[in-house]
This record gives structure tokens, C-alpha cells and sequence, in this order.
């Protein structure tokens, strides 16, 4: 399909999906998240795309929901909403589940549901410059379709704190809160993510994503002679695969990998 709000930027590997409004600071409504959806499914299902950087045109990553967007949303029934809810928990997930790592390229605000975007990805780099909020509860809302993916980064009791404040925080205590998992200088921002793709190209595609489906499996489960059971079984199942063989095989005979031709 093509698209008007987001623009897919792709070199052999790698594609960077920008959000693409930057008169709204990439503002978010329901035609932004269903072409996001669209092209999340699409580049999940690409071989040829081994990683996925999330972008935002102009001066922010994303403000979050489009006022617009909201106030109507606000007049409609509670079927409409639901809908809504609906589509921004799929496009969420679909961030958060697609089979291949993703990366949050963070500048200037990352609010509301921008945040969510960031906290979904896997991995979270931040220029200084970027701040960062759950700012629902100043307009009587809750955070609760990004509630699952900000609860996993900041933790429980930190998310006490700012889903009633709604304060704004910066870039420093995203880090030190689990969120962003670096901070840069903006002018570093493009290169620092270059060097994490090029680590992650390193890897083997069907290894990481099996590592994604471990961690969302095995988080937060008590360690008991059930998931010992489950991790023996499943490293066993990646040991017997060709993936893992040609990896091992590369590693002995000092080559690279087929993945890294």
C-alpha cells in the first residue's frame, strides 16, 4: 500500500520507518496506526530486512495522539473508542512482537503514546535532547494501551509516579529508569545507532527472534522445574538447527556466516 503519514527509508538490510508529520511532531491518528501497522507486517515479513529503526521527521521522535483526532474520538461512543483502543494495542504489539530486533531512534519529545512507540522497541537509543512523559492524566486519561510496554522498561513503582504526574523527564532519567538504554549527543545519535545495527547484523536472524519469544516467555516466571524443563528443550531445538550449525561451522573455519555474506 502507499503511504501518506510514515515514509520507509531501506539499505540492504535495515529499514528505517520515519513517522512522517512533522508539522504535528509526528502526531499519531488512525491513519498513522494503520499504516504502521501495514508496514510493520510487511517489513516483519521481509527476509531481505534483518532490523527495523522507528524515526521521527523534524524537531520530535512523536508528541503522541493527534488533539484533533482525540477531541473527536472524545465525542464518540464507547464502541468507536473501543475500536480505537483496539488498533493502537495491535500496532503496538506488532511492534513489539515482529520477529526481527527494533530500535527506537529517540529525539526531542517522546510523549503519551510516543513514548509507548519507544518503550515497545526493543532497544532504546535517545539523543540528550529528548524528554520524555506519560502525559495523559493532565487531559482525564489513562495510559493504559502503552501501559504494558512502559510498565516492562520502568517497573511498577516508577510508573506510579509518572502515570499520575504526568511530569516530564529527560533523556538522563529515561536512562537511569530502564527506558532508553543509552543517551548521545544528538550529533552522535545516527552514528551510535549504526554501530548497534552492526552488531545485530552479526547475529543470526531466527536466533534473535527466538531470543525476543524467550524473554516475552520467560519474564517474570519463578525459576522451577517446569522452565528448566522449557529452556533445556529449547536450546536443545536451536542446537539441532541449521542456523545454529552454520554458526558454529563459521566460527571453526574462521569465515563469516552465511548471514553476514
Amino acid at each position: 500500500m502507499s503511504f501518506h503519514l510514515i515514509e520507509i527509508e531501506r539499505s540492504p538490510s535495515v529499514a528505517t520507518l520515519w513517522l512522517n508529520r512533522p508539522e504535528t511532531h509526528n502526531a499519531f491518528d488512525a491513519e498513522m496506526i494503520a499504516e504502521l501497522i501495514a508496514a510493520l507486517r510487511d517489513l516483519g515479513a521481509d527476509d531481505a530486512v534483518r532490523a527495523v529503526v522507528l524515526a521521527g521527521r523534524g524537531r520530535s521522535f512523536c508528541s503522541g495522539a493527534d488533539l484533533a483526532w482525540m477531541k473527536a474520538t472524545g465525542e464518540a461512543d464507547f464502541e468507536t473508542n473501543l475500536a480505537d483502543g483496539r488498533e493502537l494495542a495491535a500496532l503496538l504489539r506488532t511492534l513489539a512482537e515482529l520477529p526481527k530486533p527494533t530500535l527506537a531512534r529517540v529525539h526531542g519529545p517522546a510523549l503519551g503514546g510516543g513514548m509507548g512507540l519507544a518503550a515497545a522497541c526493543d532497544i532504546c537509543i535517545a539523543a540528550t535532547d529528548a524528554v520524555f512523559a506519560t502525559t495523559e492524566a493532565r487531559l482525564g486519561l489513562i495510559p493504559a494501551v502503552i501501559s504494558p510496554y512502559v510498565l516492562r522498561a520502568i517497573g511498577a513503582r516508577q510508573a506510579l509516579r509518572y502515570f499520575q504526574t504526568a511530569e516530564r523527564f529527560s533523556a538522563a532519567e529515561a536512562h537511569r529508569l530502564g527506558l532508553a538504554h543509552e543517551t548521545v549527543d544528538p550529533a552522535r545519535l545516527d552514528a551510535t545507532i549504526a554501530e548497534i545495527l552492526d552488531a545485530l547484523l552479526q547475529g543470526g536472524p531466527q536466533a534473535q527472534a527466538a531470543s525476543k519469544e524467550l524473554v516475552r516467555d520467560i519474564a517474570g516466571r519463578p525459576v522451577d522445574d517446569a522452565l528448566a524443563e522449557e529452556t533445556a528443550h529449547r536450546i536443545a531445538t536451536t542446537r539441532a538447527g541449521e542456523e545454529a550449525r552454520e554458526g558454529l561451522a563459521a566460527f571453526l573455519e574462521k569465515r563469516r556466516t552465511a548471514w553476514r555474506q
